[in-house]
């Protein structure tokens, strides 16, 4: 491996959106552009980025900085600092802004080689070769490494700490972090995109339960309040990972409040009390209609499931598809009006479409289904394929009449349920009512987190009862806000007022929208191992990387140059002569830097820890710079009293 190599990673470059030439849901928000977007100021709003770069990043060895959405002349700036290779991530109904990467990379950087990724690249090489030197279909940890000569590393790879914020009228409700449990899926739907890119493999990047649950406590010392996205196509599909993961968490003694991606087929396999032990409170669901017939629907009744997570306070965003040889416009209103019934808190309405590389696609060329429009301009079909285009010719129905009906399933969904945040809180009162009294205190545990995400809701109320779709909904949140204070108590004065801001904010945030203000992020660039001209420590610290103590003992690096912090994790045994040599080596390092130490010593094996005495003395000079973060399950040991009463404690 040669260091001199450097790597940039990056999205394709902002503005992206309808407005400025993109098709309908192309944008950086999934909830807002592709499940609540007929929801407008009630939308709940997060900002998604290509969380496959920072994944990458973390898990190579040379220099490499990650641009996400930057703007042409952000990214031209970037590209001017001089890199050896260039990664571009895209979508497929963004290919075309692809190629305007691509084309400000050749100008502004000639001499990098371009590495093109993500699902985009379903494509044919005919199509992408002109715009790359390198095409990744494959896991992309594995693939950079081979590409810059860096050596085969076993999975599980290091996980970055990803933390997105979910806001609603504009103010800041929840941090979610992302835990990366795997890729592909082996339900091998025929529109599946994500199925068929894996050939119908599931890649486990966390292979075990207690590797996800080891992520989810990284998260959580981080801050204790996070919710926690497990990205994983059907992730309770494997039983023995997701139950050596339910009693880990068990074993924690804490509950968790997990989102996770799971087929009818896979759920089948739990109970109810098993799932929310688990933590699992949230799930995106695939109802697709009621006579597509996908092995994963196969189970138990979907409404059992959705009824039945919903009386436990687990919401449920559904997704159906528009556009199966077998709808007419009665059996979309049919399997409509059966979906409204069940009350999801959540739900996406995409069309029925061909990706390339799934067997949808090899049927739409073999029967001569693709309308003549995409058959004669095959970039208009990537450009419009984000599932709100019709691209194959439907038995019965038009085109228009297809988009149509799409149109109006999110538009009922919205006008007959009401906004998805309330929803989520009534599904969340009707689990709080049913959890507080099991004999079970894990169930009792969850219905107090309930509680407090319901009372953390109260100032929300006011704008749904003003501000709502219709009558009929609006009196439904009132009706709802009533039923929660009878059971969490009347609102304070200080709830009031934030409920009066709260309308306020609301109708800015849909002044915002209408204006088309605000709706675009800022560039995020993290850098990893990056040399830093004003941290003169960097290189010291970035080091530990690449030397392990010994087999049994491994080191974590997290490093923030902001602040010149270092963090060091130390998982296995260690033995006091290790003790001795590690001790010095932090010494040495402090001594010729002013960065400040977070030593993680909690997953260090305690039983097997007799003697750290080495470590403190070549420390002790160096404790008004060094925080520690001790178990809390070894209390009692001696030396974890020995290591408080010397250093301070990191509280975050």
């Amino acid at each position: 491996m040669s260091t001199r190599k450097k790597v940039l990673l990056t999205s394709v470059c902002r503005p992206l959106g309808p407005k400025h030439g993109d098709a309908p849901s192309v944008g950086y928000e999934l909830l807002y552009g592709q499940v609540t977007r007929a929801q407008g100021l009630f939308s709940p709003r997060t900002f998604n980025i290509h969380f496959s770069l920072e994944y990458i990043a973390e898990n190579l060895e040379v220099p490499t900085v990650v641009l996400q959405y930057p703007s042409k002349r952000e990214l031209i700036r970037e590209l001017k600092k001089g890199y050896d290779y260039v990664g571009v991530s895209f979508l497929m109904a963004v290919m075309h802004r692809m190629k305007e990467t691509v084309a400000l990379i050749r100008q502004y950087a000639p001499n990098s080689k371009i590495v093109l990724g993500g699902y985009g690249t379903v494509l044919k090489d005919d199509q992408l070769k002109p715009y790359a030197d390198y095409v990744c279909r494959e896991e992309g940890v594995g693939f950079f490494r081979r590409l810059l000569g860096e050596p085969e590393v076993p999975m599980p790879y290091k996980q970055p700490l990803l933390v997105s914020w979910l806001k609603v009228f504009g103010w800041k409700v929840s941090g979610t972090g992302k835990i990366f449990g795997g890729l592909g899926c082996p339900n091998g739907c025929d529109f599946c995109c994500t199925s068929h890119f894996f050939s119908r493999k599931h890649i486990r990047l966390l292979p075990e339960g207690k590797d996800i649950y080891a992520v989810a406590q990284r998260y959580l010392e981080l801050n204790p309040e996070l919710v926690l996205l497990i990205i994983d196509e059907d992730f309770l599909l494997n039983k023995k990972r997701a139950m050596e993961f339910r009693e880990c968490v068990m074993k924690g003694g804490k509950t968790l409040s997990i989102f996770a991606f799971a087929s009818v087929k896979a759920i089948s396999q739990y109970t109810v009390e098993e799932i929310l032990e688990m933590g699992i409170d949230g799930f995106w669901i695939g109802y697709e209609g009621t006579r597509s017939g996908y092995a994963k629907q196969q189970g138990r009744p979907i409404e059992d499931i959705i009824s039945e997570f919903r009386a436990h306070g687990i919401t449920v965003l559904t997704s159906m598809i528009v556009g199966f040889d077998y709808q007419t416009p009665e059996v979309v209103a049919q399997e409509l009006d059966g979906l409204m019934k069940l009350k999801p808190a959540l739900a996406q309405f995409l069309i029925y479409g061909p990706v390339p590389g799934t067997p949808f696609y090899e049927r739409a060329l073999k029967e001569n289904l693709l309308h003549d429009v995409y058959v004669k301009d095959p970039e208009l079909m990537y450009r419009r394929g984000d599932g709100f285009a019709t691209m194959i010719k439907h038995p019965t129905l038009s085109p228009q009449e297809i988009e149509e009906l799409q149109r109006w399933c999110f538009k009922e969904d919205f006008e007959r349920l009401g906004p998805s945040i309330y929803r989520t809180l009534e599904a969340r009162l009707l689990g709080c009512r049913k959890l507080s009294k099991s004999p079970n205190p894990w169930l009792r545990q969850k219905a107090e987190y309930y509680a407090k995400e319901l009372r953390a809701a109260y100032p929300a109320f006011l704008a749904g009862r003003l501000l709502g779709p219709n009558s009929v909904v609006r009196r439904r949140i009132g009706r709802l806000e009533r039923r929660v204070h009878a059971v969490l108590g009347r609102p304070t004065l200080r709830e009031r007022l934030k409920s009066l801001l709260a309308v306020g904010a609301a109708l800015w945030t849909g002044l915002t929208l209408k204006l088309d203000l605000f709706q675009h992020p800022k560039l995020m660039r993290t850098t990893y191992r990056m040399p830093s001209k004003r941290w003169a420590g960097f290189e010291l610290w970035e080091e530990y990387r690449r030397k392990a103590p010994s087999p049994a003992l491994s080191i974590q690096v997290d490093l923030q140059p902001a602040n010149q912090e270092v963090c060091l994790r130390l998982e296995g045994a260690i033995s006091p002569t290790e003790a001795a040599s590690l001790g010095q080596r932090i010494r040495d390092s402090l001594t010729r830097s002013s960065s400040r130490l977070v030593l993680d010593l909690k997953k260090l094996q305690w039983d097997k820890v007799d003697d750290l005495r080495p470590l403190r003395e070549k420390l002790s000079a160096y404790r008004s710079r060094i925080r520690l973060i001790l178990p809390k399950v070894a209390a009692a040991h001696p030396e974890v009293i020995l290591l408080a009463g010397m250093f301070q404690h990191y509280k975050g």
